[in-house]
């Protein structure tokens, strides 16, 4: 089985990204179906902290401005977290990873790209923050890093907007 991959064209530059529909089924097929739809299309990165991580996929951030980024689901609600024992693909730099609420089963539309290695979000680490990876950038991790290098408001939020323009999947 070959693995699918997104390329994330932003009002920055485009990146690509693998994602790993072979070892999390149940996380990639749900990101796959919302690009499909267009759900990600015209959304706004809308938290992206320097050393850590640049998130992703609220529908809220349609608006860039809106108090409520951050804190939407995607139209089918919430997913069933994944945990398969034999994917213990740890948060490195460049990994797309589920975003969630820190609530069991929490994730739904948003993620986050890992921008240094984040292994305390590890699922299978010790502690209460559990992010799966399902993906990984395989081109253009400079514009990954342009995003997470832009300047931030208090909330985090980019105080010029960074658009995710399309996300289109070739399978």
């Amino acid at each position: 089985m070959t693995n699918p991959t997104a390329t994330f064209s932003t009002s920055l530059g485009d990146f690509t990204a693998e994602i790993y529909a072979d070892k999390m089924p149940l996380t990639a097929a749900n990101f796959v179906k919302l690009a499909k739809a267009g759900f990600y299309d015209g959304l706004h990165f809308h938290r992206v902290i320097d050393n850590f991580m640049i998130q992703f996929g609220c529908p809220y951030s349609k608006d860039a401005t809106s108090s409520r980024a951050g804190t939407g689901n995607g139209p089918d609600g919430t997913i069933q977290d994944e945990h398969p024992a034999d994917a213990k693909l740890s948060n490195e730099p460049g990994t797309l990873a589920m975003a969630n609420t820190g609530r069991p089963n929490s994730g739904s539309c948003q993620f986050f790209i890992n921008t240094i290695h984040n292994a305390y979000l590890d699922w299978f680490s010790p502690g209460p923050s559990k992010h799966p990876v399902f993906g990984k950038v395989t081109q253009g991790l400079d514009v990954v890093k342009k995003i997470e290098k832009s300047e931030t408001d208090d909330r985090d939020r980019p105080v010029k907007p960074i658009q995710m323009l399309k996300v289109t999947i070739k399978e």
